[in-house]
């Protein structure tokens, strides 16, 4: 009888194809351990804006797909870029649709800004996921600056500290999804 793989779902913060994050996430897929199987989300710009109007118990089928993934989910790890000192627009309004539900509560979530500078957006996405339960370590959070530099245009990391830091990410975020609750 085979193990059933533990499922994480990963949701880069940037909406552009192939972005940084996105190969931050794609190179996190393709080192963590195999039994666990990644679903990269990549539909953060077909969730509609956030409206409490719409917030029922008959929310927008995107949103209950979204929030049935996030609930289906041993784990979500999250990779963003910093906009203008802040969190992008597109993951704040799908974190927005998850205030007024349980789905993030107790989770377990990786935690990557990788950016410019990146301070601020990270700071302010450790407040949105305390605010809405979800269970993170300083073990399992990780800022990369400058990653334009850090990595070329196949999406190989070329900076090895920055290799080395997500190298320990992933052990780290491995062994918390192994946690019991």
């Amino acid at each position: 009888m085979t193990e059933q793989k533990k499922k994480i779902l990963a949701i880069s913060g940037s909406t552009r194809k192939d972005s940084s994050n996105f190969k931050i996430l794609k190179f996190i897929s393709e080192n963590m351990n195999k039994e666990f199987e990644i679903e990269l989300f990549e539909e953060l710009e077909k969730l509609p804006h956030f409206n409490p109007d719409l917030d029922t118990e008959h929310p927008p089928e995107e949103v209950r797909a979204f929030r049935d993934k996030i609930d289906k989910a041993a784990g979500v790890l999250i990779c963003t870029p910093e906009y203008v000192f802040s969190l992008p627009g597109s993951l704040k309004n799908a974190l927005e649709w998850c205030v007024s539900t349980t789905v993030f509560s107790n989770k377990k979530v990786g935690l990557i800004t990788a950016s410019a500078s990146g301070e601020k957006g990270h700071e302010q996405l450790g407040l949105i996921m305390k605010t809405i339960e979800a269970k993170f370590t300083d073990k399992t959070q990780l800022l990369i600056q400058g990653i334009r530099g850090k990595l070329n245009a196949e999406g190989t990391i070329t900076d090895e500290k920055t290799l080395h830091d997500l190298i320990v990410f992933i052990s780290n975020f491995e062994k918390e999804i192994g946690k019991l609750n």
